[in-house]
């Protein structure tokens, strides 16, 4: 199996900045996706940003231009720098790992919330 830590959220006023680090350890592949999602009280878990082995990424329409995912394949680490952050982007992100043995594994979750 595949264990992920989560580490970074916390408490920012609108229009600063968040980075969200997520470390996986076990049984990880050289090939494989990670990315964050959120999920926001009363909403559906929402697809952030992802980023595969080979560095292609993908962003939610939301986040774009403000968000930035990165990887370091040698520690199998994504990181989620989150820029202009606004209220709207209150939520707990989960960093999420997907290889052919391993689909769909998450992180514990970190919460994040932008309020002043």
């Amino acid at each position: 199996q595949v264990q992920l830590v989560e580490s970074g959220g916390g408490l920012v006023q609108p229009g600063g900045s968040l980075r969200l680090s997520c470390a996986a350890s076990g049984s990880v592949s050289s090939i494989y996706a990670m990315g964050w999602y959120r999920q926001a009280p009363g909403k559906q878990r929402e697809s952030v940003a992802t980023i595969t082995s080979g560095g292609t990424t993908y962003y939610a329409d939301f986040v774009k231009g403000r968000f930035t995912i990165s990887r370091d394949n040698a520690k199998n680490t994504v990181t989620l720098q989150m820029n202009s952050l606004k209220p709207e982007d209150t939520a707990v992100y989960y960093c999420n790992y997907q290889s052919s043995r391993w689909p769909n594994t998450w992180g514990q979750g970190t919460q994040v919330t932008v309020s002043s």
